[in-house]
């Protein structure tokens, strides 16, 4: 997502937007009085929409992409959404005249195709939750009140281990072979030949079965790289005659727009859904002040994509490498033991186990209010979309 330098206007007035349209506007004598409101809302506004970002790039290397940071994430825009609607409330006069009107009902266009990207976020999420249930499975079988843990509970672990190694298989990977022995191995499993081979197979077709009919919400061929790119399909700075044209509406119509579009990415990027596809161009000029934060996120998110353990990820969420990581240490540690177990061995393994505890429990309390979150995104696009198109269509009436 390279930043682009602006073509269309001065820096000044991209570094003090509100202040150069309204100069412009107040020297042709038109709306003075809404215009000097106006100004101080969206100078409010872009330091609203900096100071999210800022406290949200402000996070170390550990707690991004975390189940927390994305929560944050999910309030800030749910904050700025609710400001830019009591703009468009608030300037109603200026929403429904030309271009305001073409460009906040693009807006609104765009938030619909968002909203089948909560949907499969919601339904990502609703994995990620099946991946803990597995968890679950290996936390009782080795680290339960069981006086001893024998070769019974190993096996139940273990079975456990292999569903959770073939459920987080990415869809686009699930039929390449080479990927797939590279997968298992990667979590302690063997791919051999023979009938533990068959055996592996029949396993990964059931268990793979299983997860793709969890209540997927959009259709087999959608893809959230093709839904990010239609997001941002012709979104651009607003020019300088444009910002005088929509009374500087054209300014928060664009940074709600790039926030959305962020947002969107960041999902993507951080949960399991058809497709990911992270290469997105984001058409916004460094010169922003709230675009400093957002590409610094965007470059440090890009950056942990690309790490050798995370390449291959079916999302960059932490705690999803965090099971990853669990699961294999966990394998390794089935593979290696002999019974009866040694005292030593048996206090290893409970300590594992109690890692494996303090994972599934971090899991519980972040999924839910996640879930929550998305579904609050979701019907607060719906509820200012239909306010906005209610508003512009009875304007069309009345013409």
């Amino acid at each position: 997502m390279p930043a682009t330098d602006y073509q269309g206007s001065s820096p000044s007035s991209l570094s003090h937007f509100g202040r150069s349209f309204l100069n412009i506007h107040r020297d042709h004598q038109v709306h003075s009085m809404e215009g000097s409101s106006l100004e101080v809302e969206l100078e409010s506004f872009q330091q609203h929409v900096t100071d999210q970002f800022l406290e949200l790039s402000s996070v170390s290397h550990e707690e991004l992409v975390s189940l927390s940071w994305v929560g944050k994430l999910l309030d800030s825009f749910l904050c700025c959404q609710e400001e830019f609607r009591a703009i468009l409330h608030t300037h109603k006069v200026l929403v429904l005249r030309p271009p305001s009107d073409r460009m906040v009902s693009e807006y609104f266009e765009r938030s619909v195709k968002a909203l089948d990207v909560c949907n499969a976020i919601r339904d990502g999420i609703e994995q990620i939750r099946q991946w803990q249930k597995l968890l679950e499975i290996v936390r009782c079988a080795m680290g339960g009140n069981q006086r001893s843990i024998g070769e019974g509970q190993f096996r139940r672990a273990k079975k456990a281990l292999i569903d959770l190694a073939i459920g987080m298989l990415d869809d686009k990977d699930s039929s390449n072979a080479s990927i797939n022995a590279h997968r298992n191995r990667s979590f302690g499993r063997s791919t051999g030949g023979g009938r533990d081979h068959h055996h592996n197979n029949n396993l990964h077709n059931r268990s793979l079965g299983h997860f793709r009919s969890l209540s997927w919400s959009v259709s087999r061929t959608w893809s959230a790289a093709r839904q990010l790119q239609a997001i941002g399909n012709n979104m651009h700075p607003p020019k300088a005659n444009e910002l005088v044209a929509s009374g500087g509406l054209a300014m928060p119509v664009f940074i709600m727009n790039s926030v959305l579009l962020f947002v969107m990415w960041c999902l993507v990027a951080a949960i399991p859904c058809q497709d990911r596809g992270l290469q997105v161009h984001f058409n916004i000029p460094r010169n922003f002040l709230w675009a400093a934060p957002m590409l610094s996120l965007h470059d440090r998110i890009m950056e942990e994509s690309k790490k050798r353990d995370r390449k291959n990820a079916c999302g960059l969420l932490r705690e999803i490498h965090q099971i990853e990581k669990c699961a294999r240490v966990m394998n390794e540690l089935a593979d290696s033991v002999q019974f009866p177990l040694t005292e030593e061995k048996e206090a290893d393994v409970r300590h594992r186990a109690q890692e494996v505890a303090q994972l599934c429990d971090a899991l519980k309390d972040g999924l839910d209010p996640l879930e929550r979150q998305v579904r609050e995104v979701f019907h607060r696009i719906v509820r200012s979309r239909t306010e906005g198109l209610d508003s512009l269509g009875k304007q069309n009436l009345a013409d």
